[in-house]
């Protein structure tokens, strides 16, 4: 197998849909070996099945809340053992609970953070331990656009806007070992997780997509592929002097 990233082992949390798969199969097209983890399993492994036909890469699926630290740890160590190294992790792996703030419950709020800031924090401190071993690691965070302020997303956005400092943090930390990290934050991606929120907004899914597409500045949604083909430049080695940076994915100007 040849690519940029033959011979790297990278892991995508929350990869069994969404940005998360299209980011698997992108680093896989790149030859990197994948391991998918996913509170979906079974969709975890159906994709890592898919992958590996596709492409001639190595790859599983796995079960894993990453808001457990137990679960996070076996994921990791099943990465290592499985596959023989962990050289690149996408922090994907989030949900959402929207509401206005007189609305949002603690629990709503506490269940958001836990698996997008704790879950990354946990991944990327299990994952920081396999790439020191090789002097050399990629760390990309998920963030969003949202991060700048959205209405009903006082958690969401809360969020995302830390998995921006956390990436900036691990990049000082973490730089002296050959590990870069970054965060990037998509603008409106055509996704189930927006298609959903359009259905409970009583919209139409493509009316919606239509009506945000307005506001963008290249004229359409994105698409998962959007956000996977920096996610992949941002993991191999031609990004090594790029650490620490928010990159907006929204098909014009934010931040």
């Amino acid at each position: 197998m040849t690519g940029r990233s033959a011979g790297r082992v990278a892991l995508v949390t929350g990869g069994a849909r969404g940005i998360g798969a299209a980011t698997a199969e992108r680093l896989a097209e790149d030859g990197a070996a994948i391991a998918i983890g996913d509170l979906d399993g079974a969709g975890a492994e159906r994709l890592a099945a898919e992958i590996a036909k596709r492409y001639g890469v190595p790859a599983f699926g796995c079960k894993a809340n990453v808001a457990l630290g137990e679960e996070v740890e076996h994921l990791v160590g099943e990465a290592a053992h499985r596959l023989g190294s962990l050289d690149i992790l996408v922090n994907n792996a989030g949900i959402t609970r929207d509401n206005l703030v007189h609305k949002m419950s603690e629990a709503d709020f506490d269940d958001v953070l836990r698996v997008h800031l704790k879950g990354a924090f946990l991944c990327s401190r299990a994952a920081q331990r396999e790439m020191v071993k090789r002097n050399w690691g990629r760390i990309i965070n998920l963030s969003s656009a949202s991060a700048l302020g959205n209405r009903g997303q006082t958690n969401y956005s809360a969020a995302k806007a830390g998995l921006q400092g956390m990436a900036r943090t691990l990049a000082i930390e973490l730089g002296r070992f050959g590990i870069t990290v970054n965060a990037v934050a998509p603008g409106f991606i055509d996704t189930e997780m927006t298609r959903a929120t359009a259905l409970r907004l009583g919209r139409d899914p493509e009316e919606y997509k239509a009506e945000r597409a307005k506001a963008i500045p290249v004229g359409r949604a994105g698409v998962p592929r959007d956000v996977a083909n920096l996610i992949a430049f941002l993991a191999s080695e031609e990004a090594s002097f790029v650490s620490g940076q928010v990159i907006y994915v929204a098909g014009g100007p934010r931040g």
